[in-house]
This record gives C-alpha cells, structure tokens and sequence, in this order.
C-alpha cells in the first residue's frame, strides 16, 4: 500500500501517518527524517545536502527523489510506504510518478485533509513536543495524561517550535497554497484523490483514513 498525505502545516499529517503506520504496518516517509538522515549517514549524497542546506538553500527535486528512491528499496517498505511532506508541487509528483514507474511501482490513494486556516493558526501556535522522544501534544487537544509527563517516554521536559508563532504560521500557510494548489486537481485527474475532513477530531480523522486505505 503506497499512499501520499497531502495537508497543510499544522494539519496532523504528522500524527495521522503514525496511527496508519501502526494500522497497516507500513512505513511513515517523511522529506525531513529522511534528509536529516542522510546528512547523518555521511555520504557522498548527504554531504551535498548538508552543504546546500547550510546555504540556505532548498534541495533539489532530483536530490530528494533520488533519496527516497534509495529509501523504498529498503525491506521496511515492501508492504508500502505513506508519503508525508513530499511532493509539493505538480513538478515534484511528475517526478515520483517517474520513479515510481521504473521501480514497477504506483500509488494506491492520496488524501488531502482538508481544513480551516484561521483553525489552524490556532492549532499550530498550541502545539509542543517532548524533548527526550520528540512525541506532540496541544494545548487545548492532546494533552499528556499526567501533567508535565510525555505519555511515551514519561520525559518532563517540553518545548515549542520558535516558528510557532501566528504571523509566521500565516506566512507559511500562504506559501503552502501557492506551492500545493495545483497539486490536488492533478490527483484528481488521476482517479486517486480522495479528500478528509482534517477539522474533525483525532480519531475521527484516523477513521476516514482508514476506510479510505481499505478501499484503495
């Protein structure tokens, strides 16, 4: 089962591909983790990233794809994978169709949650995570079950992202829009978009997830 989770920043893709990871057995792909762990393996290829990234600059498309080309051919990825972060634009997912196509591979579905963005202003500038296992919580929607204690790893110490603020979240939002628009059509085009209530609670989300990926 290949899928791709299409959302803007804030949205819970992060959360949702865990719990469908968990449900399926597939493996969550992020862009980040995985260019993170290039960088860290000390390749020729990660040594690249490394530099460009401390340019500031954004990495290549060929450079991401050939790193998650390398990533799919690993045996954690022979029952799927579920994209998160990647593609985000019309180019990018021409490119992975590509890819895709020379490995014999396609995708099963991508879902777009789908959400308010006043509503995610709000849900981003609430969110902190677990120092010591990176586990997220909310203000006001996940909280730990104990006060101050991670539910996964009973760490004490939290912290939020400086970026988490209402006006860079809003920026951020209007990048995402203007990048991701077409991106959504493109699928549809394709017969395997299929859209989630994103404003719904948690679990109702995984819900939808799920019986979306059962069908597909």
């Amino acid at each position: 089962m290949r899928t791709i989770l299409l959302g803007p920043p804030g949205a819970g893709k992060g959360t949702q591909a865990q719990r469908l990871q968990e449900r399926f057995g597939i493996v969550q792909l992020s862009t980040g983790d995985m260019l993170r762990a290039t960088i860290a393996a000390g390749s020729e290829i990660g040594k690249q990233v490394k530099a460009v990234m401390e340019r500031g600059e954004l990495v290549s498309d060929d450079i991401v794809l050939g790193i998650i080309a390398d990533r799919i051919d690993e045996a954690d990825c022979a029952n799927g994978f579920i994209l998160d972060g990647f593609p985000r634009t019309v180019a990018q997912a021409k490119g992975l169709d590509a890819m895709l196509k020379e490995k014999k591979l396609s995708l099963d579905a991508v879902i777009e949650m789908t959400v308010d963005d006043s509503a995610l202003v709000d849900r981003i500038t609430g969110r902190y995570t677990c120092v010591n296992c990176g586990a997220g919580y909310h203000d006001t929607n996940l909280n730990p079950q104990t006060k101050g204690v991670c539910d996964r790893c009973d760490g004490t110490e939290f912290s939020r992202r400086a970026d988490d603020n209402a006006d860079t979240v809003r920026e951020r939002l209007a990048q995402y829009h203007s990048q991701t628009e077409p991106l959504p059509p493109f699928y549809e085009s394709k017969g395997l978009l299929r859209k989630v209530d994103g404003m719904s609670d948690f679990d109702s989300v995984t819900v939808s997830m799920v019986k979306v990926l059962e069908a597909a």
